[in-house]
This record gives structure tokens, sequence and C-alpha cells, in this order.
């Protein structure tokens, strides 16, 4: 029964410190509907859904409310360490952005260099991702729109210095021109209103065709790690997420899309 109780530990542990890290060990494509977990930025990436569902998603009822009425772990917490939590954390998201930029026309099969920029999200880690549309539950990784990712993208963390080590494994015989990546080693401070930034660079081709393609980014981050009061020492695994996975302190937030014009050479 001890060793149950003890496996049962160890994967609540790693449950709930899972994807507040990243995605350390999926080296794959992704979209933005795979973290039901998180909390919608806003309520544009949800356009057509019910509006109780898209009440539901917005991280200030799915989220601030929780730490607002103390329940989990946040009924730690005094009621004016609640309030300032929650003033952290909508900071975080106030200095939260991503941006995307590439010319606006490009020739049949021609290569187009694709920036995205980031800005803030708690650390240390957030996930980037080339999407063909800014809606949460709708978007596909921008190669279902007919792009292809003709080279493995570069990641240039907060100091801008490149990292490949996430990248580096995946197999090369599987090929590394993904979609969506990691970006680590990220840090924010709600406290000193210091914001993590970071950049991703992609290069993709065009398809063999005229017309008009839809192009967006999106960002995966997390809130509580920004502050002080977000985190919970644990003796066995270090500095976790007061709120856990259950608090839905991670966001989901896009860029503006841009449409790119395939043109004749």
């Amino acid at each position: 029964m001890r060793a149950v109780l003890s496996a049962l530990a160890l994967a609540l542990a790693a449950a709930a410190n899972a994807y507040p890290g990243g995605t350390p060990d999926f080296q794959t494509d992704a979209a933005p509907y795979c973290a039901s977990c998180h909390s919608s930025a806003n309520a544009d990436m949800m356009s057509g859904a019910p509006a109780e569902r898209v009440q539901k998603e917005l991280a200030a009822n799915k989220h601030l409310a929780l730490i607002r009425a103390g329940e989990g772990n946040y009924q730690a917490l005094s009621a004016d360490e609640r309030a300032l939590l929650v003033e952290h954390v909508k900071a975080v998201d106030a200095n939260a952005s991503i941006r995307i930029s590439a010319q606006p026309k490009v020739p049949i099969n021609g290569e187009l260099r694709v920036k995205v920029e980031v800005a803030g999200g708690a650390g240390p880690v957030v996930g980037v991702a080339l999407v063909d549309t800014p809606q949460r539950w709708l978007a596909r990784p921008a190669t279902g729109a007919g792009w292809a990712i003709s080279k493995e993208p570069q990641i240039l963390g907060q100091d801008f210095q490149e990292q490949t080590e996430w990248l580096a494994k995946r197999p090369l015989s599987l090929g590394r021109n993904l979609a969506y990546v990691n970006v680590a080693g990220l840090r924010s401070d709600a406290v000193k209103s210091e914001w993590a930034r970071a950049q991703v660079l992609w290069t993709l081709r065009a398809p063999n065709r005229l017309g008009k393609l839809p192009l967006a980014a999106a960002l995966w981050y997390g809130t509580e790690k920004a502050s002080p009061l977000g985190v919970v020492s644990d003796p066995i695994f270090g500095k976790m997420l007061r709120g856990g996975v259950a608090g839905h302190s991670g966001r989901i937030l896009f860029s503006t899309p841009l449409t790119i014009e395939v043109t004749v050479e």
C-alpha cells in the first residue's frame, strides 16, 4: 500500500508540474485546443462559441476568480495576499504579447521568412507556434493552410541567444521543421515589472498555386511563477505552481493574423 501511495503522489506531482514547464518530452507540432487547462486571454479567440462557454474560459473567471475565492491551494493565502497575487497575474497578462511579421507577398514555391516576437509570460518556458487562424478551437498548424516549413526554426531566448536543446531531442531522420517550439530560460518578475522577451524565426515555402494564405502565431504562457505568491516549495519537486494545473493559470494568446499573397515570380 505504501508503494502505491508513493507512486500516486509522484504521479500527481508530475501532473501538477508538467505543462507549466513546457513540453520538454514532446517534440512535435501542437495546436491551441490541446491546452484545455489554460485560460483564454480574451474573448476574440473564441468566435462562434456559445456565450456561456466563452465566459467560462476567460482568465477572469477560470483562474482569477479561484484565487479571489480562496479555492484549493489558494486558501493558504490571506485575503490581502490573494488580492496581491491577482494584481501580479493581471500585470503578467497585461505585458504578454506576440507579434508576427513577414513580407506581404511571396512567389510560387518561394521562401518566406517569418519572425515571431514574444514578450511576457512567467517562464521559465513558453510555447510558440505558427497557425492558420487566431481561434483557440479552430487553429491548425500553419502547414494545414498550405505552407511548408522548409528549415528547422531558430529559437532565440531571453538574451537572444540561440537555443537548440529542445529541438535536438527530435531525431534528424524525422525532420526538425516544426511549426511549434518551446522557448526555455525565460524570466519575468511581476514585482519588479521585468518581462521576458524572445524570438522565433521560421522559413516557410509557399505552395505551387496562386492565392492568399493566412498565417498567425500562438503563444502558450504561464502567469503565477512571476509572483512570489504564485509558487510553493516542495521538498522533493522544488518550485511548483500554487494553483497547479487545476488553477488554470496558463494562458493562450494569438497575434494579429497576416494574409500573405502567393504571386507569379
